[in-house]
């Protein structure tokens, strides 16, 4: 308390040394300004964020929780592998574009897009494919993957077509870096020509 008197002492001496209308002002912003800045981080309240009478804290807008608690997140750029980043700088790609079409949950990355926006089954799994190598190269850096997990994903999407799997790849062979596709093959690398390919989905699909 001696030390709280002392600062009114000096507070009122320095307000003294305005205009009379403007000492009580000055001498409670200081005062106020004091009490403030000596409480420690534990006892100054903390904001309830309040959609309908001001904007949701950045943090709130990419994070949210989903039905089993879990936090469902945006994509960062320190979170991409840096051959992922150099694909994004290559051709002009943003964070941003990644964000809508994936989201992070539990640390595992899913895909946010529904719609292939095309009706071929054999575009579809050469989509799938892109898309599938891509979700890799932003956590692993590779572009590539699982050939069971494409036919996985084209059964889900009900675009798995059976006979032609492997000649769906052949006939699309420039974007992959294989010489023929067989039944020996089990993971597929895109090539130059498939990550261009792919950059333009990208876009596309935004």
């Amino acid at each position: 308390m001696s030390e709280l008197k002392k600062k009114i002492e000096e507070f009122s001496e320095i307000a003294k040394t305005l205009p009379d209308n403007l000492q009580v002002i000055c001498f409670e912003l200081l005062l106020r300004n004091h009490l403030e800045g000596s409480r420690s981080p534990r006892e100054k309240p903390k904001p309830a964020p309040d959609p309908e009478n001001g904007p949701i804290p950045k943090f709130l807008e990419t994070v949210t929780p989903d039905a089993a608690g879990r936090k469902q997140e945006d994509l960062k750029i320190m979170d991409l592998h840096l051959k992922a980043k150099k694909f994004l700088d290559k051709y002009a790609l943003s964070i941003e574009q990644l964000n809508n079409l994936f989201f992070r949950e539990g640390g595992e990355l899913k895909p946010l897009y529904e719609d292939l926006k095309t009706t071929k089954m054999s575009e579809s799994q050469i989509r799938v494919t892109l898309l599938l190598a891509l979700r890799n190269a932003i956590t692993h850096g590779e572009f590539q993957t699982d050939v069971e997990a494409v036919r996985a994903e084209c059964a889900q999407r009900k675009c798995y077509d059976t006979t032609n799997f492997g000649a769906n790849y052949n006939n699309n062979k420039s974007y992959f870096d294989f010489d023929k596709f067989g039944k020996e093959t089990t993971s597929v690398r895109l090539s130059e020509a498939g990550r261009k390919k792919l950059a333009e989905l990208i876009k596309e699909m935004q």
